[in-house]
């Protein structure tokens, strides 16, 4: 099969397309044939390595896992012993290490159906942006009708179906962005859009019960500043501003837990897992038109190093999917 293969840490030029052995299920796994992938931010951090201080669980002279991309929708092929609720033919889509291929792997529990409704593009939109955004506001924030969130990278991948969750459970929603975006999350149910190129949120004035940080580019000092007394802060992901190459965003990540015990705000960091369940909810928001996945630029399997320059360099919209 033809897989983005990387053998050594480095930028775009170092994924190849190469023909590789396809791979096959364990007992509770299953062979999906990949029909479309999506890019995110962890694709170019893995591809480089950066932070540092992960190569010490992805592979310190090359990632383990040396076929790119995580997020897939295809058909599956085959299924494993174990694996009695998913069938050869189905349409489903999910999130495995290995996605920028014909074939991937993974594992029954981290796969749902797609709704006949939603296209594979869309589909392989859904599973680390989409997740990351459900659990973030729903289970770490758990917020509530009415109250007033603030999503800081409304328009990235996993902002902009924040912007969008938000919105469908009830929120008030202020999206922070850039220029350029702004008709963009507006379109998606921001309530109010804050251009970072002509307004400080941190120094407006503001306050809201929830704040939503995709960034990783502002101190924790300004995030609580905008947090009302008994507020939420939720950070996942996040730039390697924040702490270097050394660190990236675990610096921020790890003085947030530090802090918590002392202030009276809630300070949380996650990390998003894989789980059918969430899957499933995502796939009927899109079916039902709640929610709708922003796809930027679709590129061929052949210039899967392109669309991850592209990600990575060009701040781009939403998502960036991959045809297969």
């Amino acid at each position: 099969m033809k897989a983005i293969v990387q053998d050594r840490y480095g930028s775009p030029d170092v994924l190849e397309l190469r023909d590789v052995d396809a791979p096959v299920p364990s007992d509770i796994e299953v062979l999906v044939r990949v029909h479309a992938a999506s890019v995110n931010a962890r694709d170019w951090h893995v591809m480089r390595g950066d932070p540092y201080l992960a190569r010490a669980s992805i592979g310190l002279r090359a990632p383990q896992a040396r076929i790119r991309g995580t997020d897939f929708a295809g058909r599956i092929e085959s299924v494993g012993g174990e694996v009695t609720d998913l069938s050869p033919g189905d349409a489903v889509f999910g999130e495995a290490d290995g996605a920028f291929a014909e074939y991937v792997n993974a594992p029954a529990s981290a796969v749902a159906r797609k709704p006949d409704a939603v296209t594979f593009a869309q589909a392989a939109a859904l599973p680390t942006a989409g997740n990351t955004a459900l659990m973030g506001l729903r289970d770490v924030a758990q917020l509530e009708r009415g109250q007033h969130v603030l999503v800081n990278g409304a328009s990235g991948g996993v902002g902009t179906f924040a912007v969008q969750l938000a919105a469908h459970f009830g929120a008030e929603v202020t999206a922070v962005c850039s220029t350029r975006n702004t008709d963009l999350v507006s379109s998606l149910g921001a309530d109010h859009v804050v251009d970072y190129s002509r307004t400080d949120f941190a120094a407006a004035g503001q306050r809201y019960d929830v704040v939503l940080d995709l960034v990783g580019n502002r101190s924790l000092r300004d995030l609580r500043r905008v947090l009302r007394p008994g507020g939420v802060l939720v950070l996942s992901g996040g730039g390697v501003s924040t702490g270097g190459s050394v660190f990236g965003p675990l610096g921020l990540m790890v003085r947030a837990r530090l802090l918590s015990p002392l202030v009276k705000q809630a300070v949380l960091q996650f990390l998003a897992t894989p789980r059918r369940e969430n899957l499933t909810t995502l796939g009927a928001l899109v079916k039902s038109g709640a929610v709708h996945p922003v796809i930027d630029r679709t590129y061929p399997l052949s210039e899967a190093p392109a669309a991850i320059r592209y990600l990575e360099n060009e701040h781009a919209r939403a998502k960036v999917v991959i045809a297969v």
